[in-house]
């Protein structure tokens, strides 16, 4: 039996992208379902009635929500490129890295970016930006997961491509090179693989996004 898989989303979502991008890991073929959420579908609403919040992966008419919970899903079902480490106390590192990049990180990032890099907020960004760098020290690999991307790399996303849309946007400069050179390392070999590049959103419509968000003419 052939395994029916939607998922549904908005483009410009990190949180979706997180999903593709495990999905192509995998090679796993899938529906792309677009959502306005601001008019939010009946099918969105009857799938995850409790956040009514994308992502959500509905695997033969079974809907699964939240991001992690989905990759993990994933990685279980599907065998073959493993997402999550094997060893008890990597998989806890990865998801401890996991929370510090939800819960510090990308908020931090996303301040930085609405003040339009005001000069504190861009301070307590690269505060904690630094952990992720002396990260990538410490492993010396091409990856936070190793020689192959992995949870940690996957759920970063964020780093990768909206902060250079943003950057792009608003004229400003977040993720300097000198300042961030590993992450700037890591960045570069996340987007020379097949199965993220494929599940990124294209530049142009973050840009457009970001134009958009901030009031500009696109």
């Amino acid at each position: 039996m052939t395994d029916e898989m939607k998922l549904y989303g908005v483009e410009v979502s990190p949180l979706v992208a997180r999903i593709k991008i495990s999905l192509n890991l995998k090679g796993i073929n899938y529906e792309f379902i677009q959502e306005d959420l601001d008019n939010k579908s009946p099918d969105l609403l009857k799938y995850n009635p409790v956040l009514k919040k994308v992502p959500v992966l509905v695997h033969n008419g079974n809907p699964i929500s939240e991001s992690l919970v989905i990759i993990e899903y994933i990685d279980e079902v599907w065998k073959g490129v493993p997402i999550m480490p094997k060893d008890a106390y990597e998989k806890a590192q990865a998801r401890f890295w996991t929370k510090v990049i939800d819960d510090k990180c990308h908020p931090a990032v996303l301040k930085a970016i609405l003040s339009h890099g005001e000069e504190q907020a861009v301070a307590e960004a690269h505060e904690q930006l630094r952990f992720l760098e002396n990260e990538l020290k410490v492993k010396g690999s091409k990856f936070f997961g190793g020689d192959n991307i992995g949870l940690v790399d996957i759920c970063a996303g964020y780093t990768i491509f909206w902060v250079g849309a943003a950057e792009e946007a608003l004229g400003i400069e977040l993720v300097a090179k000198d300042k961030f050179p590993k992450i700037t390392e890591w960045s570069d070999n996340c987007i020379n693989c097949q199965a993220v590049k494929d599940g990124l959103p294209t530049r142009d419509s973050l840009v457009a996004f970001y134009n958009r968000l901030f009031g500009k003419v696109e």
